[in-house]
């Protein structure tokens, strides 16, 4: 997710249930209607994402027994990568449907007409407050997820020290050279963490607050991966690492998955979320515009909203169903943390500044 989002970044941890598969999609037609059989090996739907895409195998398998279109993946790293090659490669698209253009990036995708309008079915069961795109449909919301900073319990526990839980606390003394986060310029959640400084400060105060964490000691790193896997004391990569810093930029998704699979499961997460430090990212997907199967792309979109697909996504790419009505797995809802109040910013608004925050973060910070 850079390292992957994604959004995304914490997928990697079973992508290889997806890796190198050839999967099962719907349509021969726009309408919907099912195609021929995907046995034929006629009708195949190129689906462009980032390298956290992921869904289970028995989800996919009833995508193929409704349908007849093979999809195959074509996965391109973190998903800014990921746009930037799909804007690179636009009048000669790679495929029909791209999935992972999130709400700091969407402005990008539309503006450089990497999408073709698309009322997908089901849409109708998706909040308002998500479609950001409501006026043209060019780019359907599937997920959503809040980066946050996470906090090693353990430490915390040990040094009988109340763990941050806002923007603010973030630079008080007793947090000094506690935090790493991911370069601003090659990190997804890295960049979200920045826009929810800019959310909670401001235009005018941002950049001060970012000279006070500097000044607090705050670590910066390329991207997720070395920031969580390496440098977090509290997960469990960290931990063989021997990370020392207890607090990361990271994901509220990140205490299920630190869990899953592990027995006997334990009471609690060993990973935090400090709720008052999210920014709310929204995950998009998007007919390719001189996409070669428009009827097949059409059709894996109305799958995306699917409440079998839906329903998958928290344990395979660790992000928040948009669908009304579609449930969670019990690991998410009792180790996840729910974000009641994430920072946000209006899509137009980061498109006519996002470039020159970074510039001004990379000045600030490094």
């Amino acid at each position: 997710m850079n390292s992957t989002i994604r959004r995304r970044a914490l997928g990697a941890l079973v992508l290889a249930t997806a890796c190198a598969t050839a999967l099962s999609a719907c349509g021969g037609s726009s309408s919907g209607k099912k195609g021929g059989s995907a046995a034929s090996g006629g009708k195949t739907v190129t689906v462009v994402s980032h390298d956290s895409f992921a869904a289970s195998k028995s989800v996919l398998a009833e995508f193929t027994k409704e349908t007849g279109y093979t999809v195959k993946v074509l996965r391109g790293g973190d998903a800014g990568a990921a746009v930037n090659q799909a804007i690179l490669t636009k009048d000669h698209p790679r495929g029909d449907v791209f999935f992972g253009v999130d709400n700091t990036l969407l402005s990008r995708a539309l503006d450089n007409g990497l999408f073709d309008p698309y009322t997908a079915k089901g849409l109708d069961q998706v909040p308002a407050d998500v479609q950001l795109d409501a006026a043209r449909h060019r780019a359907t919301p599937i997920d959503s997820g809040d980066v946050c900073v996470n906090y090693d319990r353990a430490y915390f526990a040990a040094h009988k020290l109340a763990p941050p839980q806002t923007f603010a606390d973030l630079v008080k003394p007793q947090y000094k050279n506690l935090l790493v986060t991911e370069n601003v310029a090659t990190s997804s959640p890295g960049l979200a963490f920045m826009l929810g400084s800019v959310a909670t400060y401001g235009d005018s105060g941002w950049q001060a607050y970012w000279k006070q964490l500097k000044a607090n000691g705050v670590e910066v790193v390329d991207g997720w991966e070395q920031a969580y896997n390496d440098r977090f004391s509290g997960s469990s990569a960290g931990k063989k690492a021997k990370g020392d810093r207890p607090l990361v930029v990271s994901y509220a998704s990140s205490p299920p998955a630190e869990v899953v699979g592990v027995t006997p499961a334990p009471a609690e997460s060993p990973v935090g979320v400090a709720t008052g430090t999210c920014f709310r990212q929204i995950e998009f997907a998007g007919l390719l515009h001189g996409a070669k199967n428009p009827a097949g792309g059409k059709a894996f979109i109305d799958f995306m909203l699917s409440k079998a697909f839906q329903q998958d996504m928290p344990l395979q790419m660790y992000v928040d169903p948009v669908v009304k009505g579609a449930a969670e797995p019990e690991e998410f809802v009792k180790y996840g943390a729910k974000v009641e109040h994430p920072t946000t910013l209006p899509p137009t608004e980061i498109a006519a500044k996002r470039d020159d925050w970074v510039k001004a973060w990379t000045s600030t910070v490094l």
